[in-house]
């Protein structure tokens, strides 16, 4: 048995019980993440909502900057302790892969053409990391936060122990994760701090399906 047939069993295991729903949901944030769209550009907005959380103050959102041979856009520019970091975010809906090495020189040679703008480089990406990948990244100073890595401060940890969850783990459809995602609405509990005639109002959504995404949140977040 696959370690993905044990994944499906639990879920449907725990579908089956009764008052169970917020733990179906949580249990379901690799693949929420990965709803997030084939372009990327959901996830980008919603590491943005989550940067406070690892430290950082959001300063800038796809910048483009000129550097010493070419000009460049910036996914995201972080401020920490005084100094300004470029930080790029990895995407793969494909259950499985990797952020490898590849990725790892690629924003490297950004942070060199940009010298001195910034003091740093972070990678932000949805899956793992692989051993090349780390091992460059730590020889160079290159801060890399990912699914399962570096410990305690990895994606998935610093989400459940904020209830960080994506909006996404309501089952959204993509035109929804579109105008939430422009409506800066990337966390889930962040709908709850409105009531539904207001985040209605604000997103175009009717009141009806924010109430039924609301009552959703409140069981993740809030079981009984």
């Amino acid at each position: 048995m696959t370690s993905n047939d044990i994944y499906k069993k639990v879920l449907r295991a725990i579908s089956e019980e009764k008052g169970l729903k917020g733990l179906h949901q949580r249990y379901q944030l690799k693949e929420a993440i990965m709803k997030m769209g084939p372009a990327g550009f959901a996830f980008e907005n919603y590491i943005a909502s989550i940067l406070k959380y690892y430290d950082y103050d959001l300063v800038g959102v796809n910048s483009k900057i000129s550097g010493k041979c070419a000009r460049h856009e910036i996914d995201l520019i972080g401020s920490k302790d005084g100094k300004k970091f470029l930080i790029e975010c990895k995407y793969h809906s494909i259950r499985g892969a990797y952020t490898g090495l590849k990725e790892s020189l690629y924003t490297h040679a950004r942070f060199l053409d940009l010298e001195p703008k910034f003091s740093g480089e972070v990678i932000f990406c949805n899956t793992q990391v692989s051993l090349h990948a780390k091992k460059y990244a730590k020889c160079i100073g290159q801060e890399i936060f990912s699914w399962r890595y570096p410990g305690i401060n990895s994606l998935e940890k610093i989400i459940e122990k904020h209830n960080l969850y994506p909006v996404t783990i309501l089952n959204l459809s993509q035109n929804e994760l579109k105008i939430l995602s422009e409506s800066n609405i990337m966390v889930a509990k962040d709908l709850l701090r409105y009531d539904e005639s207001k985040v209605s109002k604000m997103t175009g959504i009717s009141k009806n399906r924010i109430r039924n995404m609301q009552k959703i949140i409140k069981q993740i977040f809030y079981p009984k």
